[in-house]
């Protein structure tokens, strides 16, 4: 059989990936994954007694879109990047400037505040469990997401491991966001930036070795 004949033969039934087969499989990852981490954050911590009167701070809001953008920009990063050919471009903007806002406000909420005040702001009550409790609550979504990486075909493992990890990370920190007691911004553009930036590193580590193809 000749080189042209073979090649006719394997393409005779080949198909065109739906364009929208990255999208679905990683909003199928958060659906399983969110409930999972609804269920550890309630079983595990749960819910803030004064939630309906939180409902009506700036900061809780602030405290619950932030990592929600986050999540939102993962998204958009990492099924961009499971597909080979399709540049990222100006959706890296999107999980900088949340870091750059929180970062901002949280700056100027601790030059504001009275000296006395400003380490509270950064430490909180909760900063040694913080970080920990975002990446516990973060990993079935994280899970979940690494399995839909596994089924497409990135082409730069580590950075959609990475982004998988952020998308991942953001769902698990807004979360969390209904039972953390703390509402500084210092503390939130600390903490819960390291609560973030660990699952994308871990991210990171797993699709390189995992992801490559």
């Amino acid at each position: 059989m000749k080189t042209d004949e073979l090649v006719a033969l394997l393409a005779a039934d080949a198909e065109p990936v739906p364009r929208q087969a990255a999208s679905r499989r990683f909003a199928l990852a958060l659906a399983l994954g969110l409930p999972l981490s609804i269920g550890i954050m309630a079983v595990e911590y749960g819910v803030r007694r004064d939630l309906v009167q939180t409902l009506f701070w700036p900061m809780f809001w602030i405290k619950l879109l932030f990592p929600i953008c986050m999540a939102v920009a993962g998204f958009v990063v990492v099924q961009r990047l499971a597909r080979p050919g399709v540049r990222v471009r100006a959706a890296w903007l999107g999980l900088l400037m949340p870091v750059l806002l929180i970062w901002a406000i949280g700056l100027a909420s601790w030059l504001d505040a009275p000296t006395d005040d400003r380490a509270a702001m950064v430490w909180g009550q909760t900063w040694r469990s913080c970080v920990f409790n975002i990446s516990l609550i973060t990993l079935p979504v994280f899970v979940a997401s690494l399995f839909a990486l596994k089924s497409l075909a990135p082409t730069q493992p580590a950075l959609a491991g990475a982004a998988a990890g952020i998308m991942s990370a953001g769902a698990g920190a807004a979360v969390y966001a209904l039972h953390c007691p703390e509402l500084a911004a210092p503390f939130l553009g600390i903490w819960y930036v390291i609560g973030m930036a660990l699952p994308a590193a871990a991210g990171a580590v797993i699709g390189y070795r995992v992801l490559r193809w």
